[in-house]
């Protein structure tokens, strides 16, 4: 599964990218072992994640540089809004949780550790700065959904698995990697890894990408 040479580039170069994708909580979701108590402490740490990485997104409206840009960044915000995030509004409310104590879920400092390094990368950077930290969630999800849907042995998060296995999550995916693609050759040219400037945008991404593993470890410990 590809989702830009940016991406994949990244990605290969992050050693800790294995321990994030195929991480216990990761593998607790594919065969059903996995407590629904920490399931539902995680949704409800994700669901204020997901308010502030809906922020970052739209800043990523403010820093681009072309309508397309723009268009991208709006259309990542709308899926996190009026899909993922309804999906722990769903999930949780099945269980007895509204929205209004979701909102009011007091935030772990994994997750305020990673959620802040997300927006100061945006505020203190510019497009590409923030994408790099922001691709290993929205897309790493999508490879996590495509693994465990063609390797889960339980359909006891089946409902989680098919949203970030679906076409529409994966179109999303798509999107972003297009975007990174896009931005990268925009600001740093036809051979982005000659630029001085590739090297931190690497050191962000894998920065991210062990924040992601700690928001794991969170969730395992409710």
């Amino acid at each position: 599964m590809s989702y830009g040479s940016t991406f994949t580039a990244w990605r290969d170069a992050t050693p800790a990218w294995p321990a994030y994708t195929r991480h216990a909580f990761v593998q607790g979701l594919g065969d059903g072992s996995l407590p629904r108590g920490a399931f539902l402490h995680y949704l409800k740490q994700d669901y204020v994640f997901l308010i502030h990485f809906s922020r970052a997104w739209a800043l990523a409206v403010t820093k681009a540089d072309t309508v397309e840009e723009m268009r991208l960044a709006a259309g990542t915000v709308n899926g996190l809004i009026n899909e993922e995030i309804a999906l722990h509004i769903k999930t949780c409310a099945k269980a007895g949780i509204d929205e209004e104590t979701l909102f009011a879920t007091e935030e772990r400092q994994e997750n305020l550790a990673y959620t802040r390094y997300v927006l100061d990368a945006g505020h203190s950077g510019d497009l590409i700065d923030l994408l790099a930290a922001l691709a290993p969630c929205v897309i790493g999800y999508g490879e996590i959904g495509t693994h465990l849907a063609a390797n889960k042995t339980s359909d006891t998060y089946a409902d989680w698995i098919s949203t970030y296995a679906s076409g529409e999550y994966q179109k999303v995916c798509h999107d972003v990697g297009a975007l990174i693609d896009g931005a990268v050759s925009r600001r740093l040219g036809s051979d982005p890894k000659a630029s001085p400037r590739w090297k931190s945008l690497q050191a962000r991404f894998a920065t991210a990408t062990k924040l992601e593993v700690g928001f794991w470890d969170m969730g395992l410990d409710p």
